[in-house]
Formats: C-alpha cells, structure tokens, sequence
C-alpha cells in the first residue's frame, strides 16, 4: 500500500474468513490487501493458534499449517468467541475473548507493512454480520488494549457497510432502488435498499429479509434463484444489483443472470463488499461528507433523543443528553448535576422528527437527607441496544461538608 498516515482502513470481520482494505487517496478508490505477496488472495481465515513451542500466537493459514503439521493448540471459532462475556481455555489458561480478538487484529495489521500502523491509522472502520452488546465490547475493548483512541474506531454492521459502499458508488447506480442478494450456504437472502425522498434528510433504509433455500442440483438451482429473482425484483426500476457470498457461481446461474440483468440493470457480485463499505464510511463521516442530507434507518440506530430540563447559569434550559441518529454503541453520556428540592431526575424524551416531548422519572430511594442544593450526584447513561439504555447514578456527596454516602442507584430504561 502507499499510504503511510492518516489511513482509513476497513476491516471485514468474518465468521470464516475475514477482509483488510484501506482508501488509496492517489487512485481515490477503496483497495483490498492481499494476504500474500503477488496475490489476489484478500481473505484470510478468522482463525488464531496458539504456538506451544515459541509461546506465540499465529493467525489465518499459518494458524492452521501450525495446528496441523505440529499439534499447537487452534481456536477455530474466533468470531463466536467473541460473541460470548465469558474467558476460555487456550491450553491450560483462561484468556478473555478480547485478548483473543486483539492478537488477531494485531497480526492482521502486520499485513499493511509499516511498522507503526496504529499511529497512522485515522479511523478504523470493522465490519461484522450482525451486532450485540458482547461483541461490540470485545471489539472496543481489543482495539483498546493495541492502543487505538475511540475517535479512531467505528463498528458497523453488514447492512450498514452495504448502506455506505453503495453509496459511495456514482449515483446513477444508486438513485433508484438497489437490491442486494446475499448467499450463505445453502440459503439465499434478499434485501432492498430504498430511499424516501419526500423527507428531509431523505431517509435510506433496508427492507426486511427474503428468504430462499436453494435445492443442491445446479439446474435445479438455478431455476430457484431464477423464479426468485422474478418474484424480489418484480417490475420496479433498480439501478443496480449487489450480490455477496460464496454461494453464487455464473457457471450454474445461466437464466438468473438474464432475469438479473432485465431492464438494463446493473449487476455486479464480489466478496469484498463489506469491507470496502466500511472503509467508505471511515471515510464519508471523516473526510467526504457528502451524505449529509441522507440518514439511514439502521437497525441498530437510536430513534429517540434524550434530556432534562436544568438550571444552567441561573436560566432555565434544556440540556441534551442523547442525540437520536447515531448508532446505540456510540451513545453515551456522563455529567454532574445538584438536585434542587427534588428526589427524582426527570428525563424528557422524545422520537426522532417529533416536537412533544415525554416526561420518565426515575426515583432515588433512600438518598441522604440533606439541604437543599447540598447533593450532588454523577449520572451515566449507557446504551446496551437500539432501545435498552442503563442509567447509574451515583452520590459524590458535596465537599468535606456532606461527604459521600456511596450510594448508587441503577435503573434500565427502554424509551
């Protein structure tokens, strides 16, 4: 690669296999990196060995000539580890799963060939099939422990890095519908990406899944995806067609790519999809900026802003908390605050394009009596999903005057 600072790099983190790439600004195009030199091998098995000998960890096909050929100790499923908030046995130590995960991370980095990548990395965009709240920790967390600041690191989903390569593709293939098939296994997913532009920001989302199980013969299959071709695409204007996943193969797909390519539709089918999306939205949030007028509806996105109303400088005022529209991994917040002649914080919140507010109590039995304006307490707020946010409340007391009672109150909202 010729970039030696400020990189955005995109990584696709895979159950089987997973992706690096990075922005070449001189060529202005997202390039993947080849796990071999002279290749145009770009995956990489998510796998991690563990060498007894050398008391070293390898990853990808090294991980897996070291397992076979000497009997080193091999972690196959990496990625469902990583799922998991529980350490697990590597030989005859328990080691937590992000520990895991930042070894690999770690090797994989070695493959873009500077000795320092971490400090001349400027965003870190990982892809991954889906998200929950371990899996999202163990990759902070991983990325913590190999020294990345939180401002370098973004987490998206699949839908989400499919949101931004397409996107960031010319808008001719993207100003109408886009439909997206994606192949695992035996098993054939659509999704349409569909956008309405009567509002502003004009609102992107995916539709909701389809489904097909395909039958094993190769004519048989092709009959199948053919006739759900037909029925997914219908008669609507798309601009192009995504197809992702080593289940497709033009060599059996001879009548689904006709009904693919009707009405002058573009088609395009690759497995770097995911991470070139990634590294797109390193870049479009941190340099492009051209999809300001556009917000997609993630899965994983929160619909509701939050906020108390506060005396701030002797005026009353409202202060915000949490705003609606980024992603629930990305949403937290802490601040100070004095109660005045209450024992309860009141939350307002309200849904995303909506002016009524709603007011959410949340009581603090058993805080310690005091003069008024004599508490002083620190909120946390911490999402845990699209709609589940933990509140932790702690008592600071106010000085040597009334010290702190240690007391802490936790509450869990669903807005």
């Amino acid at each position: 690669m010729n970039e030696i600072r400020d990189i955005l790099l995109g990584i696709d983190f895979g159950r089987e296999n997973s992706q690096i790439c990075y922005y070449n600004r001189k060529a202005d195009e997202v390039l993947s990196i080849s796990m071999k030199v002279g290749s145009s091998q770009y995956e990489i098995p998510t796998c991690l060995c563990r060498r007894i000998a050398q008391k070293d960890f390898c990853i990808g096909v090294e991980a897996e000539y070291f397992a076979r050929e000497k009997g080193d100790f091999l972690i196959e499923n990496l990625y469902e580890i990583c799922e998991m908030d529980a350490p697990v046995a590597v030989e005859d130590e328990m080691i937590e799963p992000s520990e895991l995960l930042a070894e690999y991370f770690r090797h994989l980095l070695k493959f873009l060939g500077m000795a320092d990548p971490v400090k001349n990395i400027k965003c870190l965009s990982i892809a991954v099939s889906s998200l929950n709240k371990n899996l999202v920790k163990n990759l902070q967390s991983a990325c913590e422990k190999l020294k990345f600041r939180k401002a370098q690191l973004q987490i998206l989903d699949y839908g989400e890095c499919f949101y931004y390569y397409a996107l960031a593709q010319k808008k001719e293939t993207w100003n109408r519908y886009v439909g997206w098939y994606d192949f695992q296994g035996d098993r054939a997913t659509f999704r349409r990406l569909s956008m309405n532009i009567k509002t502003k920001p004009v609102l992107v989302r995916l539709e909701d899944p389809l489904f097909l199980e395909l039958p094993l013969g190769e004519e048989d299959k092709d009959a199948a995806f053919c006739q759900f071709v037909q029925q997914t695409l219908r008669t609507d204007l798309y601009s192009s067609v995504q197809i992702t996943g080593d289940g497709f193969d033009t060599q059996w797909a001879n009548k689904s790519i006709k009904a693919l390519c009707r009405n002058h539709r573009k088609v395009f089918a690759g497995n770097n999809l995911f991470a070139k999306g990634a590294c797109e939205a390193g870049r479009e949030r941190l340099e492009k900026k051209s999809l300001k007028g556009y917000l997609y509806l993630s899965e994983s996105l929160v619909t509701v802003n939050v906020g108390m109303e506060m005396t701030v400088m002797g005026s009353p005022a409202y202060y915000s908390l949490i705003e609606a529209g980024h992603n629930w991994y990305e949403c937290s917040a802490e601040y100070d605050l004095i109660l005045d002649d209450t024992e309860e914080l009141v939350f307002l919140i309200n849904q995303m394009g909506e002016k009524n507010k709603k007011r959410v109590g949340m009581l603090l039995p058993g805080i310690p009596e005091r003069p008024n304006r004599t508490t002083r307490l620190r909120v946390s707020l911490v999402y845990r999903s699209p709609k589940q946010c933990d509140i932790m409340v702690r008592d600071l007391g106010f000085g040597e005057m009334f010290p702190s009672s240690g007391k802490v109150w936790k509450e869990s909202m669903e807005w």
